[in-house]
């Protein structure tokens, strides 16, 4: 019997979540936008467009979590040295021109996107599924495009702050110790299989936005 095939509750937290939303994982990653972000075809105003929809993102993110950081089961993995907003908007202030191709996207999918995160104070547990998406996210495939970035428009580190941890020397130790963390919490089994639910849906997001950014590429390919 696969992890797939086995009940939620009789495997971790951490292989449930990342099993049972391995489909949406991988439509997400394989979107057009994204291969072409990851293969250095993305010019400057294709990935504006996409920090500028990640800063709604992270600001009810953690907006959310700080809102819920003394709730009995976010308490255990709210970790403020991870906030991204303020990275992002000194990014943004650093590849910014002003140029209207800065302002494509039309951000129907990121409202969805926020409204599903703002959704979660009514639901904390579910809370999880989204910081761990998009945390554990960005210390993964969100340093291989800050490094793609760098070198590609040889920024020489300038305006990727997103991509900096600077409390965080080892990124597979704290990854490690946050899954931990993550299979420890304290949830029932209709708690287990909502959050796994929830990681679906915020991979369902993410491929929303990839595709509403490829709507562009005309413009935002190099």
């Amino acid at each position: 019997m696969t992890t797939l095939d086995q009940p939620v509750e009789a495997v971790s937290l951490s292989a449930a979540m990342r099993e049972g939303s391995r489909v949406q994982h991988d439509e997400a990653e394989s979107s057009t936008f994204i291969a072409d972000l990851m293969g250095g075809k993305i010019n400057e105003f294709g990935y504006i467009n996409y920090l500028r929809a990640l800063r709604e993102v992270y600001a009810a993110l953690e907006e959310t979590s700080r809102a819920l950081a003394d709730h009995p089961v976010v308490s255990l993995i709210h970790d403020p040295q991870l906030e991204r907003l303020g990275a992002i908007e000194a990014d943004l202030a650093t590849w910014s021109t002003g140029a209207p191709e800065e302002s494509l996207l039309r951000g129907t999918s990121v409202q969805a996107y926020v409204d599903a995160i703002r959704a979660t104070l009514d639901n904390p547990v579910r809370l999880v599924a989204h910081l761990y998406t998009r945390y554990l996210g960005d210390l993964s495939g969100g340093l291989a495009i800050g490094r793609i970035l760098d070198r590609e428009f040889a920024r020489n580190g300038s305006g990727l702050a997103f991509y900096t941890f600077e409390s965080i020397e080892k990124p597979k130790i704290y990854k490690d110790s946050y899954r931990a963390a993550l299979d420890a919490l304290p949830l029932d089994a209709a708690q287990r299989a909502e959050v796994v639910e929830e990681v679906q849906g915020a991979f369902a997001h993410n491929q929303a936005l990839f595709a509403e950014l490829g709507e562009h590429l005309d413009a935002f390919r190099r």
